[in-house]
């Protein structure tokens, strides 16, 4: 992650990209195995899910555990940090709601 001229842009920067803020709202309902989070994002593909998690992972906002069991487990989880902007994304996923809603009644 780099650190940009404004706080807002720095924020923005760490959660956009394909279904970012969608993997953080699944993760903060519990912890999930890769499967789990694929079937969950259904509109994205197992190369761009890897891309993303990797880049959540980098920006410490996930935790990935790898158990030594065949075959290999990894578990993802929320990091601190990732818990702590939660609330931020659940407050943009209402207000994409609300620009939904006004969207389809203007049709």
């Amino acid at each position: 992650m780099k650190k940009s001229y404004c706080p807002i842009d720095t924020f923005i920067n760490a959660v956009k990209g394909k279904r970012k803020g969608t993997i953080i709202l699944h993760l903060a309902q519990g912890d999930k195995r890769y499967g789990e989070l694929l079937k969950l994002v259904t509109d994205i593909s197992e190369r761009m899910l890897t891309k993303q998690l990797k880049e959540l992972e980098a920006d410490g906002l996930i935790s990935r555990t790898v158990y030594p069991e065949v075959p290999p487990k990894v578990v993802y989880s929320l990091t601190e940090l990732g818990r702590e902007i939660h609330p931020v994304l659940k407050g943009m996923f209402k207000g994409g709601i609300l620009f939904e809603k006004r969207l389809d009644s203007s049709l």
